[in-house]
């Protein structure tokens, strides 16, 4: 078993209702245990401000997938769940589910990229990863206080 961090994210069609039903459906992945959920957070869009507010959480598994197939398995909700891939970087959405740590690994792919690439600037990642997990080290950036210190919430908002 290895522990991977997923963030949730939702700003169309209820997004509380998305998270939590991504939520259950994450649960339900063959292989897959869920060992922590943060609370809810709002936060304004990244990218184009025209949108709805976003709601975002992250959730603490343990799997023995591979990272790629669980991917796969979060690809899969995400389209259970109206999730159009149209191209538009950071439009709205009804789920975005990013493998954002698995294990203490390193990936490069053009498929996956772990840690996540924006892991450290993004508020609504950090605040709800270190919520769950305040000790966490970030491979190849160091420990998620240190990350906090220069990411600000800048409007972040705990919900739930």
């Amino acid at each position: 078993m290895v522990s991977a961090f997923i963030g949730l994210g939702s700003n169309l069609n209820n997004p509380v209702a998305q998270l939590k039903t991504a939520r259950l459906s994450i649960g339900h992945i063959n292989n897959v245990r869920e060992a922590a959920f943060s609370s809810l957070y709002r936060s304004g869009p990244m990218g184009p401000s025209d949108q709805p507010d976003y709601v975002n959480a992250v959730v603490e598994v343990e799997t023995t997938l591979s990272a790629f197939e669980l991917l796969t398995a979060l690809q899969g909700i995400e389209g259970l769940q109206g999730r159009a891939r149209t191209g538009d970087r950071w439009g709205p959405r009804t789920l975005d589910l990013d493998i954002l740590l698995y294990s203490q690994d390193i990936i490069h792919t053009s498929k996956l990229t772990v840690p996540h690439y924006g892991i450290g600037e993004r508020a609504f990642v950090l605040y709800p990863l270190a919520e769950i997990s305040p000790s966490l080290r970030i491979p190849g950036r160091g420990p998620i206080k240190m990350l906090l210190e220069t990411c600000p919430p800048d409007g972040l908002e705990r919900i739930s």
